[in-house]
């Protein structure tokens, strides 16, 4: 007996329902841990906000978040590895200023990729100055002190910055343009050894994100010459802006770090990482961390901060053609 085909419809539409359910598999994020890149080696700016929001982030989308060092090449190396990442949602990527809106200007050889056009933006992580710093028994006191001792010696102190394009690097070359110096750089694979080595006397100085450069300056065991933002930090008071110094007027570079994902990720997941996010940002014991290394929270949706990165990069294509930052 023939099965008219309206039974047949209703019988048949739970059963391809069910099957497509389970090929899709459990929902996001439910499958598996949510893996977080950092583009740079544990022990950093980078890393410190990672760890310290990827927790609050674990708790708010119920799954944990592991995070995953992959340094090299400025942050391209980690970058990379999320651009080929399936865009399920579970690879996650904090992007630096540096790789995502500088590196491939400056290295154009290390960046087969487009960041901004082979990740999408999730979130703002957040934004800090720098601080340049030098070894305690280094002769000087001010940075006024410093242009003089460079200008007598040109060439011979040598500076530390986390990479070849990074923006602590685009940081310094702006300085020493500007005070008209010549002072070595020394890139290195990431910031977690840099402030050990200037401690240890290998580089003279060093120009860390704030988060990096604050505890080492409040325990003595760096001494800070100027932060590079226009107001001075909370956590120290007596370090003055470059802005502030005689022919500096106008001196002012952030750092920025945003997370994105892989091409082709879900809006939805987006959207529920971007909510996520901005919650855990707004954590208080997260504020508070931030605020003693001279940081600030993100915020914002993800289209905000994929406009942002957009200005960014048409800013640096100015700017980088006019500094030395191809070591």
């Amino acid at each position: 007996m023939a099965i008219p085909r309206s039974r047949l419809a209703l019988v048949v539409a739970p059963l391809l329902l069910a099957c497509a359910a389970h090929a899709q598999g459990p929902a996001w994020p439910s499958a598996k841990p949510v893996t977080l890149i950092v583009p740079f080696t544990a022990g950093g700016s980078v890393d410190f906000i990672a760890r310290l929001v990827g927790g609050k982030l674990s708790a708010r989308i119920g799954q944990t978040v592991v995070i995953e060092n992959v340094a090299g090449a400025g942050g391209a190396v980690g970058l990379q590895k999320a651009v080929n990442a399936a865009p399920d949602g579970y690879t996650l990527v904090a992007g630096p200023d540096s790789a995502i809106a500088i590196g491939k200007l400056v290295s154009p050889a290390a960046y087969r990729f487009d960041p901004l056009k082979d990740l999408v933006p999730v979130g703002m992580l957040n934004t800090a100055p720098m601080v340049l710093v030098s070894r305690t028994d280094l002769p000087v006191k001010t940075y006024a002190d410093f242009v003089k001792l460079a200008k007598a010696h040109p060439g011979q102190q040598t500076y530390a910055t986390s990479g070849v394009g990074t923006v602590l690097h685009l940081a310094m070359e702006q300085l020493k343009q500007r005070s008209g110096i010549f002072v070595t750089h020394v890139p290195y694979r990431g910031g977690a050894q840099i402030a050990n080595d200037v401690m240890g006397k290998q580089v003279d100085l060093a120009m860390l994100v704030s988060a990096s450069a604050v505890p080492h300056v409040r325990s003595g065991t760096l001494k800070a010459l100027g932060v590079t933002g226009k107001q001075r930090l909370a956590s120290l008071p007596d370090v003055p802006t470059f802005d502030e110094m005689p022919g500096l007027k106008g001196y002012d570079v952030l750092s920025w770090t945003g997370i994105f994902a892989p091409k082709g990720t879900p809006s939805a997941i987006v959207d529920k990482l971007n909510a996520a996010l901005n919650d855990a940002l707004n954590d208080s014991e997260v504020k508070a961390r931030l605020a003693e290394q001279g940081a600030s929270p993100g915020s914002g949706s993800a289209d905000a901060l994929g406009r942002f990165a957009q200005a960014e990069f048409a800013r640096n294509q100015k700017l980088v053609p006019t500094l030395s930052l191809k070591d």
